[in-house]
């Protein structure tokens, strides 16, 4: 027999893990995770408009690729960036013309592209540091997403056996997998901070975080509680199950 207590902790753990899961997933499918917004006017000119069309026509180089964020309104996500060009009916010099979005996906080569100290430079030195917390925020939580499957698959393993011992096995891994959306999020903030540094001041420019990357960043603690109440559930089930097998004993 299951108290009603660790019942519940469990029913409670299960709904925070899929709200977790759910918000993790958007947040890996969007791509407003960090947003720059440049200043009126500089869309214009024919630099801006080959400069978009080396970003959206060519493969991936990281030079244009941040000279576009800063010359366009553009978003960024961990599989795609989207920027605001102006529709074509509409040429650059007018007063007020009209934007549409224009998206772009990272391909699975990109994403394990060296990177260099010097952005675009390839004959420059491999900055090893960016280059792995480019790999690491988008490889983060594709396994923290794998971890809660799995916890999810033990669990209904355990029910249909009817057993209470692998919830401790399910709470370590919710662990685990909160600290890898953590981790996801602390890379890719860390990559973009370093990718500025590297690019270079840009007066013109303002950035801010993206409501994706706030999804990614609710999940952790949702995951934290979930993998709290499973191991809280688990250990206190053990206790009394110990206490009742010593009294009968007795």
């Amino acid at each position: 027999m299951v108290d009603n207590r660790y019942a519940t902790a469990l029913v409670i753990g299960s709904v925070l893990s899929l709200l977790a899961a759910v918000y993790l997933s958007v947040a890996v499918g969007t791509h407003h995770w960090y947003q720059y917004s440049s200043a009126p006017g500089a869309h214009n000119g024919s630099n801006a408009s080959a400069l978009r069309d080396d970003a959206v026509d060519n493969d991936f180089d990281e030079k244009i690729f941040s000279e576009t964020f800063y010359h366009f309104n553009g978003t960024m996500g961990l599989w795609w960036w989207c920027i605001l060009v102006p529709s074509e009916s509409h040429g650059f010099k007018e007063s007020e013309p009209k934007f549409k979005s224009q998206c772009k996906h990272f391909t699975l080569p990109q994403q394990f592209l060296p990177k260099y100290k010097h952005p675009g430079n390839r004959s420059s030195d491999e900055d090893l540091l960016r280059t792995y917390l480019w790999r690491c925020q988008f490889l983060l939580p594709l396994v923290s997403l794998a971890l809660v499957f799995l916890s999810g698959l033990i669990g209904v393993c355990a029910c249909l056996c009817r057993s209470f011992k692998p919830t401790l096995a399910v709470g370590v891994i919710h662990l685990l997998a909160a600290l890898c959306s953590l981790g996801s999020v602390c890379c890719f903030l860390a990559g973009v901070d370093l990718l500025e540094k590297h690019a270079g001041p840009q007066r013109r420019v303002d950035s801010s975080l993206g409501w994706s990357l706030y999804l990614a960043l609710i999940s952790f603690p949702l995951q934290m509680m979930a993998a709290a109440l499973f191991l809280w559930a688990a250990r206190s089930h053990r206790k009394n199950y110990t206490r009742m097998i010593a009294y009968r004993v007795a």
